[in-house]
């Protein structure tokens, strides 16, 4: 993680608060923390982090309300804590455009290894020249600005699901093991990346039809992962 770099913790337990900032600015992140969802939009507005702690209970409002706030202006990355167990509460997270998830309690060390893998991303995109992918089926992928557009349309996709359609657009008609995506666009062996896995392809899905798009796109290999067809 570099120098520079920001991020805006959301959370409403100052214990929990407290820890978050401590161990992000151990590493040399800017931290800026809040408790309130209000703030937290007014916080990401004015700082442009590079990453987002939002806690899903908040005193003001759901934090799935702070994250689809937060998606009309912001492609910073967005890591919901929950210390809910059911797991629509996590769909909805992710749904809504966050990029990955962790459940309380978590170690110092989780939370290190989570926020480098997404900040890597994020670096990475920056650094990365301003190249667009043809994906097939009229869809354009620009990762280093994390938009897509199809038939010349924008497409509103989260910078996580960008990232997994350029891997899948890497290699059509080649089959994605899970696992294979999560190393390859999330960066690391996280918890339950098969849940992970889905619900961004479910999303992608679902969007590309709303986008009126009658293609597959993404097909589900029974025991072994998805495959990428544009055609």
């Amino acid at each position: 993680m570099s120098k520079g770099q920001r991020v805006v913790v959301v959370e409403d337990d100052p214990d929990i608060s407290a820890t978050l900032v401590m161990v992000l600015e151990r590493t040399g992140l800017e931290v800026h923390a809040t408790d309130r969802g209000e703030r937290a939009v007014e916080l990401v507005r004015e700082l442009s982090p590079d990453l987002v702690t939002l806690d899903l209970t908040l005193p003001d409002m759901d934090g799935t309300e702070v994250c689809r706030r937060l998606r009309e202006f912001s492609d910073a990355f967005i890591m919901m804590i929950t210390g809910r167990s059911d797991e629509i509460d996590r769909l909805i997270g992710l749904e809504v455009g966050a990029d990955d998830y962790m459940a309380k309690p978590f170690s110092a060390q989780e939370v290190r290894a989570r926020v480098a893998a997404l900040l890597r991303r994020a670096r990475s995109a920056v650094e990365a020249p301003p190249l667009s992918i043809d994906a097939g089926g009229g869809l354009t992928l620009l990762p280093s600005a994390h938009t897509a557009t199809l038939d010349g349309a924008p497409l509103p996709l989260t910078p996580a699901e960008v990232d997994l359609m350029a891997a899948f657009a890497s290699r059509p008609g080649e089959t994605w093991t899970r696992g294979e995506l999560v190393r390859t666009v999330w960066q690391g062996e996280f918890i339950e990346s098969d849940f992970l896995v889905d619900v961004h392809v479910g999303n992608l899905r679902r969007k590309l039809r709303r986008a009126g798009s009658k293609r597959s796109w993404i097909r589900t290999v029974d025991g072994s992962g998805y495959v990428y067809d544009p055609s």
